[in-house]
């Protein structure tokens, strides 16, 4: 596969990755076109070698792995991880507020926003919605994605705060809330969950509870001169996603147990039942050794040769702020993915670990780059250290690096995609 596919895979999936749920749904969908089978976690599995399956975990994780058609129990496994939220806003409980006759939507921030970035943009909703059902242990599920660009959070003249260029400080409760319309009738205080119900064809009341991120609804454009780079909503971490699903399904091992885990809450910290600081990546391991066979000796021997690679978005070298870099180690646009590497484990990398990848991008001819953050400046963690500390093996953190990061809108460098699928691809193949 070729770096357009590459990077047309990952604009169809920005498309339909609008929340983190809506994420899990696209992966599943790759997958399923492909001849992965869905698993239930309650039941009991019979795996076979040469076999691939999925398995969801609570609506928004998903987990996928192939098992080598010459696995033996006492080989290792191979596992990519990544997560598919991304920062943004969440729509509270009882959202319309009303001033004057403006309606504007309650909403809380979701991980490290730059609230600025998401001033003057169109923006949608998705997510999920549980729903009124006869079993009160067993509430409908429906996602809905209200498609078309319904809100904006609009800023404030510049002539009424003259200062901006300055700096302003925006504050989440009073000046980041979206304007959903103007207040017509009475009924219209219910405006919102009024179009909610109507997307979903029920009724209000029948509406317990919902998930609903804000996204930003502007389409992922090639930009510069020779379409050298990617601008667009999501980048972190839909890249990762992408070169996960992309690298597993073209993996060749057939001595081994290749996996991918796609996290939630991430962005939160990742000490969630759906995230990586749970237990669900121990379980499914020891899960699948059983089903197979093996152990549970056989399984924590296995802990010995196994591996992670925790792929996330790196700090790209921003030209207009040089200051805020390593000044030996700046990651460009366009000339690899980057190993990320510091001393505090905020990023889980070892020299071993970085040692296999560095080997398989020169036997395989992949660029790559490695990023440290400047001695002065406390850079963003991933889920390498806390998936790592659930399950104990060499891990290494890695991923594209962006411009822009956390932004509503990023930018990333169009072969860097191509150099971190091929990567994840030899990973799951040597």
């Amino acid at each position: 596969m070729q770096q357009t596919n590459y990077i047309d895979n990952l604009l169809s999936l920005i498309r339909k990755a609008t929340s983190q749920f809506h994420t899990v749904e696209a992966v599943k969908d790759q997958l399923a076109k492909q001849g992965y089978e869905e698993l239930c976690w309650k039941n009991n599995w019979n795996l076979q070698k040469g076999g691939k399956y999925m398995v969801i975990h609570h609506g928004s994780s998903i987990f996928a792995f192939t098992i080598g058609s010459r696995f033996q129990e006492k080989e290792s496994f191979r596992i990519a991880a990544a997560h598919g939220d991304f920062p943004g806003f969440r729509i509270k409980p009882n959202p319309e507020v009303t001033t004057e006759k403006y309606v504007q939507l309650n909403v809380e921030s979701y991980g490290g926003v730059n609230l600025s970035s998401w001033l003057d943009r169109g923006l949608s909703a998705a997510g999920r919605v549980v729903l009124k059902s006869d079993d009160v242990f067993r509430p409908k599920v429906s996602l809905v994605d209200l498609e078309k660009t319904l809100f904006t959070i609009p800023n404030i003249a510049i002539h009424l705060e003259r200062e901006m260029n300055k700096g302003v400080e925006l504050n989440k409760q009073t000046q980041m809330l979206p304007i959903v319309g103007i207040l017509e009738e009475e009924v219209d205080k219910n405006c919102f969950l009024s179009a909610l119900a109507e997307k979903l064809q029920v009724q209000v009341d029948e509406i317990l509870d919902y998930e609903l991120n804000l996204y930003n609804a502007d389409r992922a454009e090639k930009i510069g001169l020779h379409e050298e780079f990617l601008s667009a909503p999501r980048l972190d971490n839909l890249t990762s996603v992408q070169a996960l699903v992309d690298g597993i399904l073209e993996g060749e091992r057939k001595e081994g147990l290749n996996v991918i885990a796609i996290f939630d809450h991430e962005e939160v910290g990742s000490r969630t039942k759906q995230g990586a600081g749970s237990m669900m990546l121990p379980y499914l391991l020891e899960k699948i050794y059983l089903s197979l066979g093996g152990s549970e000796q056989m399984y924590k021997n296995a802990l010995a040769e196994g591996l992670l690679m925790s792929v996330d978005v790196s700090h790209g070298f921003h030209p207009s702020y040089g200051g805020k870099y390593d000044p030996t180690n700046k990651n460009m646009l366009n000339q690899g993915f980057c190993i990320k590497e510091a001393c505090s484990q905020s990023y889980a990398t070892d020299s071993e670990a970085v040692g296999i990848v560095q080997q398989i991008c020169e036997k395989e001819q992949i660029p790559y780059q490695k990023f440290v953050n400047r001695s002065d400046v406390t850079g963003g963690g991933t889920l390498g250290s806390i998936a790592s500390a659930m399950l104990p093996v060499r891990t290494v953190d890695l991923g594209v690096p962006l411009l822009a990061m956390h932004s509503s809108r990023e930018l990333m460098g169009a072969k860097d995609q191509e150099s971190l699928t091929r990567f994840i691809k030899a990973y799951f193949s040597l």
